[in-house]
């Protein structure tokens, strides 16, 4: 079973950081961030997020540890994945999808979701990037649809 949707981002902060201990040619920054879901996939998100991103140039690499709470194809629970991806400028490269194994819970808690997905990455017209994840055993897994990710101001 696949679950598909789509994301808004209904709140991105900065997290205030002391100076890094190194410096580097890509500044690196932390932030939180809220979503909205909607479709198969629907309810909420918080995310800790980190990048290391050039706004000048678009390069740069995040990494993010996500917490939903909603339903996949009416059921519900909550459940952590994991995600990260490279960008050049234009595309992602790299991507990387995982559902935190034990972490689901109701009916979302089943061994479907515990299981760690492969992932598939697809470009679409709109310019945002489907992630159609499903486990080696066929297991439903989330489908995400990412309107870009947002860099770190």
């Amino acid at each position: 079973m696949r679950a598909s949707g789509t994301f808004k981002v209904a709140d991105f902060v900065p997290a205030p950081m002391p100076g890094p201990a190194i410096e580097t040619a890509v500044p690196v920054g932390v932030a939180t961030m809220n979503k909205q879901y909607e479709g198969e996939v629907a309810g909420r998100s918080a995310t800790l997020f980190t990048a290391a991103f050039d706004q000048s140039t678009g390069t740069g690499t995040y990494v993010a540890m996500e917490s939903f709470d909603g339903g996949l194809h009416g059921r519900s629970g909550a459940f952590n994945f994991a995600h990260s991806a490279t960008t050049l400028g234009e595309g992602r490269q790299s991507e990387f999808f995982v559902i935190v194994p034990g972490s689901g819970t109701g009916e979302l808690a089943s061994p479907a979701l515990e299981a760690s997905p492969s992932t598939r990455t697809a470009r679409t017209g709109s310019g945002s990037t489907t992630f159609s994840a499903s486990s080696s055993a066929g297991r439903p897994a989330p489908e995400r649809n990412l309107a870009g990710w947002p860099p770190i101001g």
